[in-house]
């Protein structure tokens, strides 16, 4: 196999000396496997490095390769300009795996780069790197906010392309984990956090890159991770084999977690073609959410279906209970795939002539007519998850103190700007962040008199 090897690892700048001005004693494990991942790999000679970033340039619907035939960067932007990595790109590598991709369907390329200036996360590996095997050239990747199966894909397309080159190629998948450790570290404390780097970790022990595949991505945004798409690339290159593992060491003194972690491929593995099993497996659990959807669900699958399908308003079916048919309510309609959102519609009150009804035109809307969005496509309806949500009628709140983000909604208003955001979402942990966004989202300024609302919600799956 042209893989000989992979490595994960983290990019704090302060692990640069002239950065870190002392702190970076802190981490001396971190940096004591950095050196031993240059030795390593200068003992290995690879011909190429491929080294995947999450602080390459980055879009939301498209995998970024570095074009040209070299980069430089500094630490300028940390304060420490006078440290500088330069590196050669192998732009025969790089022209194999954006062949690959387009074969296969996946959107990744050389386009839109307007600053070619190496990153954080390549510039720190590099450091390291080549103090011990010298001037490897490289391929930079970025990540994008594209799913988790289409970066596993183009790790796959990665792997075609260096067994194509053979060339002896390592990977290199540059991301911290969690930022979320400390209280007084850069996004405070959440226990999600912990509990991503400590799965994190075992995965690596383990060598577990199914696990990755499987993660959910609200438990990672909350986590306010770093790495996971890196990782995720460099496992989908070693698809269908069985892989050495070692966790070389895990810090996070700063409250960022720091995991350094080395993989060596050892045989192939029939059993490690993890993304056809992860496509089955949500095939299976897409048929059991529909043998299981409540009614509230079924109907709005069901209207956004038939509309998709035909450009037709489903007729409300017969046989519906009577709180569906008979009573009024605003409702939301929410929408993901993969756990991103994928659309959100709803009302406030009640526009319709019962709940029904409500859910059919905002699962419509949901579809076709949020301006975030493209509208759905026929080939995306397998790939949906519903939510429904019914909401209770508002009260007027005077403070913040009587919301509870779990538990209520929020609506904000002020003059005719009116802004609401659901309770219980990923990523709003207090009354001060819930508040915000619905501001944001009616265009309120927070200086301005505004009022606020409260609501409760029943919520459907």
């Amino acid at each position: 196999m042209s893989l000989i090897g992979a490595f994960a690892a983290p990019h704090p700048p302060l692990i640069i000396p002239e950065v870190g001005r002392s702190k970076e004693q802190h981490i001396l494990a971190t940096a004591d496997s950095y050196e031993a991942i240059g030795r390593q790999i200068a003992e290995e000679k690879p011909d190429t490095l491929i080294v995947i970033s999450p602080h390459s340039v980055m879009y939301a619907d498209y995998l970024h390769i570095s074009p040209g035939m070299a980069a430089r960067g500094d630490f300028g932007a940390f304060g420490a300009p006078q440290v500088s990595v330069q590196t050669l790109y192998d732009q025969d590598l790089a022209n194999q795996i954006c062949a690959q991709a387009e074969y296969q369907g996946i959107p990744a390329g050389f386009l839109g780069e307007e600053d070619p200036s190496l990153d954080h996360g390549t510039m720190i590996p590099l450091y390291f790197i080549q103090k011990y095997a010298g001037d490897i050239p490289i391929v930079r990747i970025s990540i994008s906010g594209l799913s988790y199966q289409v970066h596993y894909q183009l790790g796959q397309c990665i792997g075609r392309a260096a067994r194509a080159s053979r060339k002896k190629v390592v990977i290199l998948a540059s991301g911290d984990l969690s930022h979320k450790l400390r209280e007084d570290g850069p996004y405070g404390f959440a226990m999600d956090g912990l509990l991503f780097d400590e799965k994190i970790c075992r995965i690596f022990k383990e060598g577990d890159f199914y696990a990755l595949l499987d993660m959910d991505p609200a438990f990672c945004e909350s986590a306010a991770e770093c790495g996971h798409r890196s990782f995720l690339v460099m496992a989908g290159a070693f698809d269908g084999w069985e892989m050495e593992s070692r966790l070389l060491s895990y810090q996070g003194p700063f409250g960022v977690g720091y995991a350094v972690a080395a993989f060596r491929p050892v045989r192939e593995a029939e059993e490690r073609e993890f993304l056809e099993k992860h496509i089955r497996e949500k095939e299976r659990k897409r048929l059991e959410r529909k043998e299981h959807e409540d009614v509230y669900v079924r109907l709005a699958r069901e209207a956004l279906e038939y509309h998709v399908q035909t450009g037709e308003r489903l007729v409300l079916p017969e046989g519906l209970p009577p709180e569906l048919c008979e009573e009024r309510a605003g409702a939301f309609v929410s929408l993901k795939i993969d756990g991103k959102l994928r659309g959100c519609i709803g009302t406030i009150m009640p526009t319709q002539d019962c709940v029904g009804e409500e859910i059919i035109e905002n699962a419509i809307s949901a579809a076709v007519r949020d301006r975030r969005f493209p509208p759905v496509t026929p080939e995306e309806l397998p790939l949906l998850t519903y939510s429904v949500d019914i909401l209770g009628e508002p009260e007027h709140i005077e403070s913040m103190d009587q919301l509870d983000v779990k538990r209520y909604g929020v609506i904000v208003q002020s003059g005719l700007k009116r802004g609401l955001l659901l309770p219980d979402l990923a990523g709003v942990d207090t009354p001060q962040d819930q508040v915000h966004i619905a501001l944001q989202k009616a265009g309120i300024p927070s200086h301005v008199n505004y009022t606020m609302e409260r609501f409760e919600v029943i919520r459907h799956f």
